[in-house]
């Protein structure tokens, strides 16, 4: 017998963009420089290393967020600790609307997502730099 899921994950991207802050690409692209701003990519190392990086963002993995952004964890990084806007973004916009949302409901602030993710940044001209090999996440 067939699996009957009762909720998409169309309806879950839906209720977290109505309770989280979403902004376009331009908005995104004013605040590359802006120091009190963290630009966190969510996307699977193998999508940045295929098509490149916002410059400056941080690499985090959709799977650790919880743990990197909890203090309590062992896995947390400071870069989490910081008195920073945190703004999320994947490849479209659905998976950074859902950690975005939990993000928030963990007390991180003020956190935003970028509407139309890395496709829609560079769609829209946004600058891009491809991660030296061997490159991984750190604090």
């Amino acid at each position: 017998m067939p699996q009957e899921i009762g909720l998409s994950v169309k309806q879950l991207v839906e209720a977290a963009r109505e309770v989280i802050e979403e902004i376009t690409v331009e908005e995104a692209m004013n605040l590359v420089e802006d120091d009190s701003v963290v630009i966190v990519d969510i996307r699977d190392v193998r999508e940045l290393q295929r098509d490149g990086k916002i410059p400056g963002s941080f690499h985090c993995p959709r799977g650790m967020l919880e743990f990197w952004i909890d203090p309590a964890s062992p896995y947390h990084k400071a870069i989490f600790a910081g008195d920073k806007k945190f703004v999320f973004h994947c490849a479209s916009g659905w998976r950074s609307a859902l950690a975005t949302e939990v993000a928030q409901r963990m007390g991180l602030r003020p956190v935003a997502h970028i509407g139309g993710g890395f496709s829609g940044w560079k769609k829209a001209g946004g600058p891009v730099e491809m991660p030296e090999l061997g490159w991984a996440a750190t604090d």
